[in-house]
């Protein structure tokens, strides 16, 4: 496979099957440029995780038992994860301006379909494929990667990734006030048709800058993330702590809503949703936490982001002594979470300029394998033993990730 050599600000040489051909090196990423990405990413990712407030009224109207609801958001997730393997990597290889538009607006389509599902089964096949397009999420953040200036890269891709927390955080306060108003059906159908104009506005303004592509098959392109992680140690180091802290993520979010919901709390779908908001500290913290890892920091940021990880879990199992302990342990644990997910993806970034798609597609794998184990063991976890049982879940899984960092730290020195 031909590969572009790594663009260290000078003009790059890269190898194709023709003579030679010099290509300038980018300008960086703009302000204005990084906000839309940060928005289209918000919105995007804002797909996957409608559900999570919506859990009991999915479960009423299509009769799911509370133990099993989660598989809603599981499906979703494997759906996130095969379109991570079989459509990011493609990003390598195409117009990324085209291949944005193009999944957003099959998303819409998909979106759609899931705000009329006549019973579990399309529901369930409706945002598998609303998890497979939503991996548009990682083409935009591997285009940002590859917009900005070396040494401005951790910030750029922390920027970006503020507008995916932010996505995450409010699709589960607007999921929770448009249900409450007009049904969660109607979730995913303004949904489509926000994400619908934002295809549109994505084809006009993304930079149409785009280095030389490898000219080589989709089958050798998927077979060459696999072999990256033969290649590349630091990236199975941090694609393992993906797994653990995004599993440890949906511990937490994927049950919330069924104790919120019921008595003592019996809270609504907007009030539940507000629970999200106080996850913004993780938002502010990721930009913050990319320039500390453009200057050499990054191993110290995840050790200590791991000990905030499962020290969050303190407070979140007391809260039926006060709601604000939920709040804080929410704040800690999004914090911690997102400073390991903004370090782990400036540092993969670093190693393979020639390969960003592929590496953030294989990285994220990980990702939505541990979001929808963590989404399913947790939901098991609340029906056997209630909450108690969800926070040991999520206190085990910090402790283990903090281990498994501990024991790896001098890979990526």
């Amino acid at each position: 496979m031909n590969v572009q050599v790594a663009n260290s600000g000078a003009p790059s040489l890269e190898q194709s099957d023709g003579p030679p051909r010099v290509t300038p090196p980018p300008a960086g990423l703009s302000r204005l440029t990084a906000l839309i990405f940060a928005i289209a990413c918000g919105l995007s990712v804002a797909n996957v995780y409608f559900a999570h407030p919506l859990l009991d009224a999915m479960a009423h109207d299509f009769a799911i038992a509370p133990a099993s609801v989660g598989i809603v958001v599981t499906v979703t997730q494997i759906g996130y994860g095969l379109g991570l393997f079989f459509i990011v990597p493609l990003g390598d290889l195409f117009d990324r301006r085209k291949l944005i538009a193009g999944q957003a607006i099959l998303s819409a389509v998909a979106l759609v379909a899931v705000g009329v599902a006549p019973n579990a089964a399309m529901l369930l096949a409706s945002l598998a494929v609303v998890g497979l397009l939503a991996v548009v999420v990682q083409v935009l953040v591997a285009f940002a990667a590859d917009l900005a200036v070396a040494s401005q890269r951790g910030r750029a891709v922390g920027t970006v990734t503020s507008g995916v927390i932010l996505g995450i955080l409010l699709a589960r306060f607007a999921s929770g006030v448009v249900a409450d108003f007009a049904g969660w059906r109607w979730v995913y159908l303004v949904s489509a048709m926000l994400t619908l104009v934002m295809a549109m506005v994505l084809y006009l303004i993304l930079p149409r800058h785009e280095a030389e592509r490898p000219r080589t098959s989709y089958p050798r392109l998927l077979a060459s993330v696999l072999l990256l992680f033969a290649q590349e140690p630091l990236l199975c180091v941090r694609a393992v702590l993906a797994m653990l802290i995004f599993a440890s993520f949906n511990v937490l979010w994927a049950p919330l809503v069924l104790p919120l919901s019921a008595a003592p709390f019996s809270l609504s779908h907007t009030e539940i949703g507000l629970f999200g908001l106080a996850g913004v500290a993780g938002a502010l913290g990721a930009r913050w936490t990319g320039g500390l890892v453009d200057r050499g920091r990054g191993q110290l940021v995840t050790g200590l982001s791991l000990l905030l990880m499962m020290a969050a879990w303190l407070p979140i199992a007391f809260m039926g002594m006060s709601l604000w302990l939920l709040v804080a342990g929410i704040v800690m644990l999004d914090l911690a979470i997102q400073a390991v997910h903004v370090t782990n993806q400036s540092l993969i970034f670093a190693r393979r300029p020639d390969a960003r798609s592929r590496l953030v597609g294989g990285y994220m794998i990980f990702y939505s394998v541990g979001s929808a184990l963590g989404s399913i063991a947790s939901t098991m976890a609340y029906g056997a033993m209630g909450w108690s049982g969800v926070c040991v879940l999520g206190a085990g899984i910090g402790l283990l990730a903090l281990l498994f960092w501990a024991l790896t730290l001098r890979v990526g020195r």
